[in-house]
């Protein structure tokens, strides 16, 4: 099947290299030609495990290409996948401005029949504005009928006739999780397909057809309820978190330990383990963005999402959890003192460093007097990006070269290469052995027998 991918940022570019996996002829089309000279020069603008091998064996066998010019992707799939970004607005909303401009160059553009699917995540509503947009560019260039794909003709929108529309829309949203993306598409839970006519309908699932050998993985619904799902599911995953983040609160002023509870109310089946841990709050480009572009359709709709308001107000907390951690044992007035920081990315397997919580941590020790010696193992250059260098703030080649010299050790991203130090350097580098973990990488119990000084979330009387 041809298919073209509008947009190659995270959720364009593993979309296209995995649907080219799979035998598809796909294009990758994105207006930022500095993007697509990286791709077609053999490099990846984004970190993602695996994702470069599946780019460049689909660019070698032919199945994979990217361009700028938007007519030759519009005239080349059948399927045109928007996997634009939908940034916040200033109120919270979902910005659609790049959604609704590949829609128009779609409609400017198309000579047959098209099936345009809304990839990237949109609030309820935001196929009709696709479709209106769309429908509008035709109607600008006087068409009425296009070639539908089975060789007859098709009425434009909404006009009258026998045939199939000119172009259908369908809402199929994305469940990729940064870090495990490649496996999340060729491993599906769902697939999740929001569509109105049987055309759509039978190209969709002739796309999806690889998934569904073993059992089936499609879900066929009304187009809202598809926008909506892609919402849900994110607000619930945040919800559990900071769902655990106030029981750990609570846990430390009681005297409990946060592990022993997660345990016991995860064995339910009913409840699971999964997003059950205790931290120091959620970031990156999805939780923060979904939760506040939900919170704002309800508001719309004259329906204020209570809980999702207090989702975000326990997340915004948890992420100066660490920095008051930090003050009660050293103090408000941080100056002179130096900290070796652990994890920079929000979520290991990425380098994305969006609403990271190590962002307000080492912002916050910084606004207090404090220097940082910082280390991650894939998101450093991100760092540089973002701060640039600065006299606070030194970047380590590896983390045992972040504790040298350091007040106390901070931990803020769980990656693996984290969970198994060798305390015997931890206590030898640092001036004074004090760990301040975000993530509960260890037990505090082993940790102080080795005449550690331990902090951890939800794990203190």
């Amino acid at each position: 099947m041809k298919i073209t991918v509008i947009g190659s940022g995270y959720v364009g570019l593993v979309s296209g290299a995995c649907l080219a996996e799979l035998g598809n002829d796909v294009v990758c089309l994105d207006v930022d030609s500095r993007k697509i000279d990286i791709l077609n020069s053999g490099g990846v603008p984004i970190f993602e495990p695996g994702l470069e091998d599946v780019i460049k064996n689909n660019v070698a066998a032919g199945r994979l290409r990217f361009t700028t010019d938007v007519a030759e992707s519009v005239a080349h799939g059948l399927v045109q996948m928007i996997a634009v970004g939908t940034p916040p607005d200033e109120d919270g909303s979902a910005d659609l401005q790049y959604v609704i401009a590949a829609a128009r160059a779609i409609g400017r553009t198309m000579t047959e029949y098209k099936v345009i699917v809304d990839k990237s995540t949109v609030p309820v509503g935001t196929a009709e504005k696709v479709k209106m947009a769309v429908q509008e560019e035709l109607d600008k260039r006087g068409i009425t009928s296009l070639p539908s794909p089975a060789g007859g003709r098709g009425t434009g929108g909404e006009g009258p006739g026998t045939g199939q529309p000119a172009f259908s829309v369908v809402s199929n949203p994305e469940f990729l999780k940064e870090g495990a993306a490649i496996d999340d598409f060729n491993r599906p839970d769902r697939i999740v397909v929001g569509a109105d006519d049987e055309q759509a309908i039978k190209i969709m699932r002739e796309m999806y057809a690889p998934f569904q050998r073993n059992h089936e993985r499609l879900m066929v619904m009304d187009i809202r309820s598809a926008e909506l799902t892609k919402y849900a599911a994110n607000a619930m995953l945040a919800t559990r978190i900071s769902f655990m983040n106030e029981l750990a609160n609570l846990a430390e002023r009681v005297g409990a330990d946060i592990e022993h509870v997660r345990k016991g109310i995860g064995s339910d089946q009913r409840i699971g383990y999964h997003f059950l841990y205790a931290g120091c709050g959620y970031g990156g480009s999805c939780f923060p963005k979904d939760v506040r572009a939900l919170q704002r359709t309800g508001e719309e709709y004259g329906l204020p999402m209570k809980v999702l308001a207090a989702v975000e107000l326990v997340n915004d907390a948890q992420k100066s959890v660490l920095l008051q951690k930090i003050t009660r044992r050293f103090g408000e007035d941080l100056k002179g003192k130096h900290f070796a920081l652990w994890g920079l990315s929000f979520k290991p397997g990425t380098d994305d460093m969006r609403e990271a919580s190590s962002r307000v941590v080492m912002e916050g020790l910084w606004a207090r007097g404090a220097t940082v010696t910082a280390y991650d193992p894939v998101a450093m250059k991100e760092t540089r990006h973002i701060y640039g260098e600065r006299a606070d703030l030194r970047y380590a080649d590896n983390s045992k070269d972040a504790l040298q010299d350091a007040d106390a050790l901070v931990i803020v991203t769980e990656w693996k290469i984290f969970k198994s130090p060798d305390f015997n350097v931890i206590k030898s580098r640092l001036k004074q052995p004090v760990i301040f973990d975000g993530r509960n990488l260890f037990e505090p119990a082993s940790v102080a027998a080795l005449g550690i000084e331990y902090h951890g979330i939800g794990r203190e009387s």
